[in-house]
């Protein structure tokens, strides 16, 4: 029962709350501060430096593209993880990503396979990717291997995605800031079911704020997990 009990509590930790790396860079936080503060300061606080990128496309919301609205993994991923799906809507990429964050299966699929088939999801702009802090919603090798020898897995099922109000607000003061990076806020919220060998979870809620980045006639990745939810 002792070992039951520990297994249970653990996986509420390793989706939403970066509580398996303490190395996760501050710089996640400019998914809710600088939305807050002045959206027009999003890539250079995210960076560090003014982002030269090209600012004379719309700076309106990609539409949707052909695509499913969540990953399906028996799309060709990494091991159980899906691979990224073609999609240019930053809600729909955003309910997409959370729901291959929350999904996972340690019977079936490596510690090392787990971060390889995430990393495939991260923007290649290395200016904007804060994989460490992706990395950090992961288990480390040896708590994945005692996962592994429970049978430990979870299947996510998501409800909503939008994008938070304060975001919105500051869209809306400056929109031409966003041909900066292009990068979008979205909060998404679902619900997890953990089992493992004898027992399960049941349905637990899960909610996080990301960000997207969705570039005129480009597929969006993920760039970052906010260390909290925007409403």
């Amino acid at each position: 029962m002792a070992k039951r009990s520990r297994t249970r509590a653990r996986p509420r930790m390793y989706l939403h709350t970066g509580h398996w790396s303490s190395n996760r860079r501050i710089t996640v936080l400019v998914v809710g501060l600088t939305a807050l503060v002045a959206f027009a300061g999003l890539a250079a606080w995210w960076t560090g430096r003014n982002d030269t990128a090209d600012r004379t496309s719309t700076p309106a919301p990609a539409t949707s593209s052909p695509g499913p609205s969540s990953p399906d993994p028996s799309a060709g991923g990494t091991g159980g993880v899906a691979k990224p799906p073609q999609i240019a809507d930053p809600l729909v990429y955003a309910k997409a990503a959370a729901q291959v964050l929350w999904t996972y299966d340690t019977r079936t699929t490596t510690h090392a396979q787990q971060l390889e088939g995430l990393r495939a999801w991260v923007t290649r702009e290395s200016q904007y990717a804060d994989w460490t802090g992706v990395q950090a919603q992961i288990p480390d090798p040896v708590l994945w291997s005692r996962m592994h020898d429970n049978g430990q897995h979870a299947t996510a099922l998501i409800s909503e995605a939008h994008f938070p109000s304060s975001f919105k607000q500051a869209l809306a003061d400056d929109p031409a800031a966003l041909t900066q990076a292009y990068i979008y806020v979205v909060t998404v919220t679902g619900k997890q079911q953990i089992t493992w060998n004898g027992g399960g979870a049941g349905a637990e809620d899960r909610t996080a704020t990301l960000a997207v980045q969705c570039r005129p006639k480009t597929d969006c990745s993920l760039v970052a997990i906010a260390p909290s939810v925007l409403p």
